[in-house]
């Protein structure tokens, strides 16, 4: 039996969840990682995810944590000023653009939004924090959507 699914199952995936299911029943298995999307729809819309100049750190967060469960410490992530991946946003984006803007993200922050990273069918909108939800939606963006917070959004042009 194969389980296929794209990109690395254990970043915000079910990997974790499926592979300890598979050790309690004492099922064999191997894990194939993939390149998560986190990196490799930035990449491939020219997105460096750092840059001696300009990006030291990377933080990879969900847009879609569950209701029960506020880990993310959205103030905390404004201080660090890294580059800010968030998976799984769409739905929560205009909530997480406006939580960045109040915890200390410039309104003018470069964001870019990438649907569909890596396929074919690829799709880039960049903007700032303060009007890429009008940008999206202009593009009629929709989900699968990667979002990079970062002045290294600027290197895409």
């Amino acid at each position: 039996m194969v389980r296929l699914k794209g990109g690395d199952p254990f970043i915000f995936g079910r990997g974790a969840e499926e592979a300890a299911m598979l050790v309690e029943a004492q099922v064999p298995f191997e894990v194939i990682p993939g390149v998560t999307s986190a990196i490799a729809a930035a990449s491939y819309a020219g997105i460096p995810l750092t840059h001696r100049d300009i990006a030291s750190s990377i933080t990879f967060v969900t847009g879609s944590e569950a209701a029960d469960k506020k880990s993310i410490t959205w103030d905390a992530l404004a201080s660090s000023r890294g580059t800010l991946v968030i998976l799984m946003g769409w739905k929560n984006l205009p909530e997480i653009t406006t939580k960045l803007i109040k915890e200390g993200y410039s309104p003018k922050t470069p964001i870019a939004l990438i649907q569909w990273g890596t396929k074919p069918d690829q799709k880039t909108v960049t903007g700032v924090l303060s009007n890429i939800i009008n940008e999206a939606r202009r593009m009629n963006l929709a989900p699968p959507v990667v979002a990079v917070v970062d002045d290294v959004v600027n290197l895409r042009r």
